[in-house]
C-alpha cells in the first residue's frame, strides 16, 4: 500500500511551479493529498523572501510538527527557499522536522521520502543548477484551463534589498525547445492560457544565447493551438524592448498585459536599490507602451521605506503614482533582510513609517484604480470564465487580470458554458478592483 504525501505550497507562482513538480515526482511512489491530516508525510515548499513570508513558512512549518506531536505518525520536511536560505538553523532548530532539503534539491525529495528512516536528513547545494523541462512530471494546482510556465530561474539583477540571488543562484534559462514542449503538452491537457514567469522574464536567453530571446520564445508559443492567452509576468523595465512591446500589440494570443515591477521613483533609491532604470526612463517606457498598445493594463511593485528614505523622496513617489495612473500595483513595507547590501546602509527607516507610507500609496491607488475602473464601465471586452456561482452566473477575468492577484469579473450569462471559454462581455459595474458584466449575445 502506497504512502499517503501532502504537499503545501507557500509563495509566489513561481514557487507553485516548483510544488507542481514536487507533487508530480512524489506522484510516481506515492498516494498524493491535499489533506495534511491524512498524510503519512508532509512536504512543505517554504518562502524566504521578505520577513512575513519567512513568518508564515515558520508557522506552517510549526502547525505541520504540531499535528505531528498530536500522536500521529507522520514525518514533516520542509524545502525551498526557506530551507535553502536558513537550512542548519531549521535543522537545529526544530529538532521534530525529520528533513530539511535546499531549493537546489527538488529533484532529491522522492528518493528521500523512500528511504525515510528513524535518521533527519539535511541537503543544501550551495551552487544552485536544477531547473525543471518538459520531461518532468508535474501535477498542476491550478485550474484545469491555466498554467504557469517558469521559463528561468536564478537572478543576475542583485538589487541592493533582494536575498534572491543568494536562494535561487545564477540565471539560467530553460532552452525554447523545452518551453515549446511543455506548452504543446500542456495545451494538449486542455489549458487555454499560461503566464510566464521567472525571478526576470525579459532577460530569457541571455545566458544561453547570449541574447535576449523572450520575442522569439512568444513567436513559437502564439502558434501553438489551443491556447489564447499568454500572460507576460516579472518584465524588468530595462529589458522591456521595442521588439516586444510590438508583440504585445500585434499578436492578438498575447494579453494587453504587463507586469513591471518599478520598485520607486525617486533616481537617488533608484541608485541605491542598484536599479537598472531612472524614474524618466520608466515614465518613458510606459508612454512607450500605452501608446504602442491602447488600453494595456500595466501592474507594477514598488517598495517604501527603502534605507535612507526621506519624506521628500518618499513624495516623488507618491507624485509617481498619481501621475502614471498605472492599473494595479502591489506596495510592499522595505524589509530589512540580512546579507543584502542595503540591510547595512545608514538611516534605516523605522517600521512604522515604512508601513505608514505603504498605507499612503496604497490609498492613492485605490482612487486611482477607482476612476480607471469606472471608465471601463460600457466596454466590451474578453473575459476567460473560471467558476460557475449559479445557473445563469459565473466569475472570471479579463486580459487585465492574473489570477489571484488581480481583480475578478461577475457576470451574467446567456448560454451554457464550460470553465476555460473566452466570452465577450459588456462591463456593466465595477469597483476599485472588482467588474461586473453581462455576456454579449
Amino acid at each position: 500500500m502506497k504512502k499517503k504525501v501532502a504537499v503545501i505550497n507557500l509563495g509566489c507562482p513561481k514557487n507553485q511551479v516548483d510544488s507542481e513538480v514536487i507533487t508530480g515526482m512524489l506522484a510516481k511512489g506515492f498516494e498524493i493529498t491535499a489533506e495534511p491530516s491524512e498524510a503519512d508525510m508532509i512536504v512543505v515548499n517554504t518562502c524566504g523572501f521578505i520577513e512575513d513570508a519567512k513568518a508564515e513558512s515558520i508557522d506552517t512549518l510549526c502547525e505541520m510538527i504540531n499535528l505531528k506531536n498530536s500522536g500521529a505518525q507522520k514525518k514533516v520536511y520542509a524545502v525551498g527557499c526557506l530551507a535553502q536560505r536558513y537550512g542548519e538553523e531549521l535543522f537545529k532548530e526544530f529538532p521534530e522536522l525529520d528533513g530539511v532539503l535546499g531549493d537546489g534539491d527538488l529533484d532529491k525529495i522522492p528518493g528521500v521520502l523512500e528511504s525515510s528512516g528513524s535518521e533527519r536528513v539535511y541537503r543544501k547545494k550551495e551552487k544552485q543548477d536544477y531547473l525543471y523541462d518538459n520531461e518532468t512530471p508535474r501535477v498542476r494546482f491550478s485550474p484545469s484551463f491555466f498554467a504557469y510556465v517558469k521559463i528561468a530561474e536564478g537572478c543576475d539583477n542583485r538589487c541592493s534589498y533582494c536575498v534572491i540571488p543568494q536562494i535561487k543562484g545564477s540565471y539560467r534559462s530553460r532552452t525554447m525547445e523545452s518551453i515549446v514542449q511543455e506548452v504543446r503538452k500542456l495545451a494538449g491537457e486542455g489549458v487555454k492560457e499560461i503566464a510566464l514567469v521567472a525571478q526576470d522574464t525579459t532577460r530569457y536567453g541571455i545566458d544561453l544565447y547570449q541574447a535576449y530571446r523572450l520575442p522569439d520564445l512568444l513567436r513559437e508559443l502564439v502558434e501553438i493551438d489551443g491556447i489564447q492567452w499568454i500572460r507576460l509576468m516579472y518584465c524588468y523595465p530595462e529589458a522591456v524592448s521595442d521588439e516586444l512591446i510590438d508583440l504585445i500589440a500585434t499578436e492578438p494570443k498575447i494579453c494587453n498585459y504587463i507586469d513591471l515591477p518599478l520598485q520607486h521613483a525617486d533616481n537617488a533609491i533608484l541608485s541605491k536599490m542598484n536599479r537598472r532604470n531612472t524614474a524618466e526612463e520608466a515614465e518613458t517606457l510606459i508612454g512607450k507602451l500605452r501608446e504602442a498598445v491602447p488600453g494595456i493594463f500595466i501592474r507594477s511593485t514598488f517598495i517604501t521605506g527603502f534605507p535612507g528614505e526621506t519624506e521628500e523622496q518618499f513624495q516623488h513617489l507618491l507624485s509617481f503614482v498619481n501621475k502614471m495612473k498605472l492599473d494595479r500595483i502591489g506596495v510592499f513595507a522595505y524589509s530589512q533582510e540580512e546579507n543584502t547590501p542595503a540591510a547595512n546602509m545608514a538611516n534605516q527607516v523605522p517600521p512604522e513609517v515604512r508601513e505608514a507610507r505603504k498605507n499612503a500609496v496604497m490609498a492613492a491607488q485605490t482612487e486611482i484604480a477607482d476612476q480607471i475602473q469606472q471608465q471601463r464601465v460600457g466596454q466590451i471586452i474578453r473575459v476567460i470564465l473560471e467558476e460557475q456561482t449559479a445557473p445563469d452566473e459565473w466569475v472570471g477575468r479579463s486580459e487585465g487580470d492574473a489570477p489571484e492577484i488581480d481583480g475578478q469579473i461577475y457576470l451574467k450569462v446567456q448560454k451554457k458554458h464550460l470553465a476555460g471559454e473566452i466570452i465577450q462581455t459588456r462591463i456593466t459595474e465595477a469597483d476599485s478592483y472588482d467588474m461586473g458584466g453581462e455576456e454579449l449575445e
